[in-house]
Order: C-alpha cells, then structure tokens, then sequence
C-alpha cells in the first residue's frame, strides 16, 4: 500500500503544479460560476476524474495518508470539481467525517458545504461564497441567518466575515477580476449551467 499511496501523493502533487502554470497562462473570464478558457475547464474536469479514482481506492487524501502538500492538492482540485455535482456531494460527506477526527481543517467542508448549496441555487451558511454583485462589486453570495454568520465561522476556524469580505475584495483588485460586462446575462448562464450539469 505504500507505493499506492506514493503514487498518488506524486499525481495529487503533479496536478497541483499543472494548475497553477496554467493558471498563470490563461487569463480569467467571467463565464458561468467563473467558468473559464477551454482549457482550463478541460483541465477541472480531468482532474476531478483522477481524484475521483483515488477517493474510491482510499477514501479522502489526508495529509497522514499522502502528506500535507498533496492532501492541499486534492482540496483545490474539489473546489473546481463543480461539474460532477454527485462526486462534491461524496466528498463533502468524506470531508466532514475526517474534520470529526481532526484529519482535515474544520472549514474545508464548511466551504465546500457553501458551494454546494450556492450550485444549488440556495443560501451559503457560512460566508465563503463570493461574486460580482449587480453594482459591480465582489460581494458574497446569499446567507442564510447573516446575524450568527460570525458565530458559525468560528465554530469551524474561520475569521470574522468582515475580515473575508475585504480580504476577498482586495484579492479581486490585485488580480485584475473585474465584474461581467453584463450581470444579468451571466446570471442566467449561471442557472443554465447549473442545470445542464445536474445541481438543479
């Protein structure tokens, strides 16, 4: 079992690398849920197949099992699995069992809890979501309860919204996001690909 799990830590650790070149490669765009060039969606929906096939053969990578890097690759690639909605959804409940047995960061499946559910066309629960508002500004996603937000973020690690709020404005001005061109049509490309791939 070794080497299988050498293995994978190796390919977790390549796909890593692979989207952060691209990544720098090819520019953002503002298609359905920050869908993007071809190539990156091409990219995602590899990646995703591949962590699927490891996922089935251990269960979730954690960092005891193929070491902390890896175990990071394999979040990030999650995150951008958003075209296979019933694997987000094995993964999150894998997510949680191992955040019960302090294996992974309380928050990973609270995030991935919130993305789900904004797929989903539903409200977040705790603040991690974020998007272009119709005045042009990052803001986040529909909250369930805003008022305990602050609350329910502490309970699994993360700041004070507040703080992610200007945290995550900041990032988008450093890294040339900018609003679609029109808000309106993306929101319906949005809910047209949320259906298309089965969220909704």
């Amino acid at each position: 079992m070794g080497g299988v799990l050498a293995g994978m830590r190796q390919e977790l650790r390549t796909m890593a690398g692979a989207i952060d070149t691209l990544y720098q490669e090819l520019p953002w765009s503002d298609g359905p849920f920050g869908a993007c060039h071809p190539r990156r969606r091409a990219l995602h929906v590899a990646q995703a197949e591949a962590l699927e096939r490891i996922v089935s053969r251990i269960g979730w990578p954690t960092a005891e099992l193929v070491g902390p890097d890896a175990a990071d690759a394999a979040w990030q690639i999650v995150r951008r699995s958003i075209a296979r909605p019933v694997f987000l959804r094995r993964c999150l409940a894998l997510l949680r069992e191992a955040a019960e047995q302090d294996q992974v960061e309380a928050w990973w499946p609270a995030a991935l809890f919130d993305q789900i559910r904004v797929l989903e066309g539903r409200q977040q629960v705790y603040g991690t979501q974020f998007d272009w508002d119709p005045d042009g500004r990052m803001s986040p996603c529909p909250i369930e309860d805003p008022g305990g937000v602050d609350a329910r973020r502490s309970a699994v690690g993360l700041p004070p919204f507040a703080e992610d709020l200007e945290a995550r404005r900041r990032r988008a001005l450093e890294e040339g996001e900018r609003p679609p061109d029109n808000w309106a049509e993306r929101e319906r490309e949005m809910a047209g690909y949320a259906t298309e791939v089965g969220w909704r």
